[in-house]
Formats: C-alpha cells, structure tokens, sequence
C-alpha cells in the first residue's frame, strides 16, 4: 500500500503542541513534531519501506507510531482510497487559494453546534457584565454633528434595484452632508433595540448573525461639502463623526484602495471595520468569521442601494492595503480590523472606466451553456 501526504493539510502551533489539521476529512492532532519529518517523505505517493530509509535516522519503532498517527488523523492517505480521490478533487479546485482559503473554508464547516453561549448560565453572569458596548465611540475625539434632516429616499424599490451599477466614474461635485447623513444613518444607525435576555441589542436596516453589530463604518471623506478631508468615524448613536486623523487627498485613497485610481475620485470612502469581541463574546466557533465576512456584504448591499436611491453611484471594492487603512483609522488590526470598503461620489454620465455593452462578438467568445454529456 502506497500513502501520500494530504494535499489539505495545515500544521500549526496551538497551546505548547504542534498540530496537523488536514481537512475536510481529518481530525486535528497533537503530534510530536518529527511528524513534519515524516510527512515530508510522501510528498508523491511512497511505499511505507521505503519512506523509512529516508528517516533511517529515526528508530523504526518512531517511524512506525508516526505513520499510525498520521493515517489514523487523516495526514496520510492510502492510495485509490476514497478520501484521497476527494483530497485530491479539493486540491484542485481550491489550489490557487490554497492553503489560507480552503482552509478557512472547510476547517469551520459543521462546527457551529453547542457554541453558542448560554446568556441564562448564573455562572456566566460575571462574563456577561463585561459585555463590550453596543456602540463604538471615541469620547475625547473632536465631534462633527451631522444633520437630521434626511434627503430624499421615495425612489421606487424596482428603479433603484433596475438602476444600481458599480461607478469608477466620478464627476467634481461635491457630496452634501445632508446626503451623506442620510446614507450613513439608513445603511448603519440603529432602526430599534431588542431584549436579548441579558440587556438590549440594537438592529439595522441590514440582518446581522445574533444581532452582535460588529461592524463600525470609518469614513474617509475627500469631497464632502463643509466637512475637512480626513478620516471619521460615524456614532450611530450620536449621528455624529469622530475625527480619528486629519487630511486625505486623493493620491493617499487611491493608494489605500490597491492603486485604484477611482477611489481618489469618489467623494468619500467608507472603511467597514469588525470589533470581534462583539460577535466572539458570544459565539466562540472560528466559523463566525465566516458570518462577519456576509454581514459585511449585507451592508455592502445596503449601502450600495441607498446610494442609488439618493442620487449617488456607489462602487466596493475589497483590494485595499488593510494594514495602510487600519493606520489611518487608528485601528490596532488586531481586535478592530478592517473588513470592507465602499466608496460614492456623484456619477459621471461616462467615463473611461464604464464598460461597454455585450456585442456578438463578444457573445460568439462566451460560453453560456454547459456542455451536455451523454
């Protein structure tokens, strides 16, 4: 019999062990860490024999508890047996991902079952008090106040829905705060509080798993009538920005958002930021990150909408220098780390970023069906 490292496979450091963590079909072990050693002799498929001439340097009684180990975790897999057709069809669809997505991807598949805190546990009371704050605020920054008067959002549901398109196109006017109020409230101030059964939640207009709103809004304003370029943070609560760094130009937002030079065009960016002790505090799976990752795209999709209906072309992005924008937030990129960014600005009519229409050309060179087998 013939074995071969698994393709889906992540070592790592966890507690003082070094584990091996294949996946989707194996068990996370705590191994010695020789087992590296070992594993690295069946990069293609090997003979165990002849494997052990390779680490003739090892005794074969290590040689043989290592190969047990592995097989048994799943590191190893038997040719032509059913786990290594699979491992192998994983490695290749997700190689040019691999190892970080496929890992996230299938290392947190099933594991949300009896993670959830019981928020009636008497014996969590002390842990439940220190629940981090429903809303993020930075009492000693300088406040700009936004107005309440909203501005028009009466478009019809299917003209906005019809009419929402990516813009990279942007013309000089500058965005007015009344607009900007409007769309920072609908997309992230709180529509109503709910009792959780140990103190109040607040929702969206967008969903968000458990209602944990860990998402805070950073903008980055560059052409926003009366507001100084810089970098806000918006209270949701107070409808008001903290000034977190002065001064943005349009070179600096470009850069941030991978070199785009559209992002230096828009009026403002909006940086969508986790404070991950919300949602950790309660769910403690590594599968919630996934829920993050869609409860940013559940803004984004809020955002993008309201944008269309007040007159604004929206466009996001997620090709950003994360560690650049964390900077300029004043985030640490550690418990506070930037997710998403979404930008607007009032649309050009055209430009040299809008695509142009589907000719039949372009359909001759299209597959749009698959081809039907016998």
């Amino acid at each position: 019999m013939r074995y071969r490292r698994s393709r889906c496979l992540t070592c790592y450091w966890r507690d003082g062990m070094f584990v091996v963590h294949p996946y989707p079909h194996g068990t996370p072990t705590s191994l010695h860490p020789v087992a590296a050693e070992v594993l690295s002799t069946f990069e293609d498929w090997t003979e165990p024999a002849e494997a052990a001439k390779a680490l003739d340097h090892l005794t074969p009684d290590t040689v043989e508890e290592a190969l047990s180990a592995l097989t048994e975790a799943g590191a190893l897999l038997p040719e032509d047996s059913p786990q290594a057709n699979h491992d192998q069809e994983i490695d290749r669809h997700w190689s040019a991902w691999a190892p970080e997505a496929s890992f996230l991807h299938y290392a947190t598949q099933n594991d949300y079952l009896d993670t959830e805190i019981n928020i009636q546990d008497p014996d969590l009371a002390p842990e439940l008090a220190q629940m981090p704050p429903l809303f993020t605020t930075y009492a000693d920054a300088p406040r700009h106040p936004l107005p309440r008067p909203r501005a028009d959002l009466r478009a019809p549901y299917e003209q906005v829905l019809h009419t929402r398109r990516t813009h990279r196109d942007f013309t000089p006017e500058a965005v007015s705060q009344e607009t900007l109020a409007t769309l920072l409230s609908t997309v992230f101030g709180p529509v109503d509080f709910i009792d959780s059964g140990h103190g109040a939640l607040y929702r969206r207009t967008s969903p968000s798993g458990g209602s944990r709103q860990e998402l805070d809004a950073y903008l980055g304003a560059l052409n926003v009538t009366g507001l100084p370029a810089g970098w806000y943070h918006y209270n949701g609560l107070e409808h008001s920005l903290e000034l977190r760094a002065e001064g943005l130009t349009r070179g600096e937002a470009a850069h941030l958002c991978g070199d785009q030079e559209w992002a230096g065009q828009a009026a403002f960016l909006v940086v969508l930021a986790a404070r991950l002790e919300r949602m950790s505090v309660k769910y403690r799976t590594p599968r919630c990150y996934r829920v993050c990752l869609l409860n940013a795209g559940h803004l984004g999709q809020t955002f993008v909408l309201t944008a269309t209906a007040l007159g604004l072309g929206p466009v996001q992005t997620g090709a950003f220098n994360d560690a650049l924008i964390a900077e300029r937030c004043r985030l640490d990129n550690a418990g506070d780390t930037p997710l998403y960014v979404l930008a607007a600005g009032h649309p050009s009519p055209s430009g040299p970023h809008e695509p142009p229409p589907a000719t039949p050309t372009a359909f001759a060179h299209t597959h749009l069906h698959a081809t039907t087998r016998p």
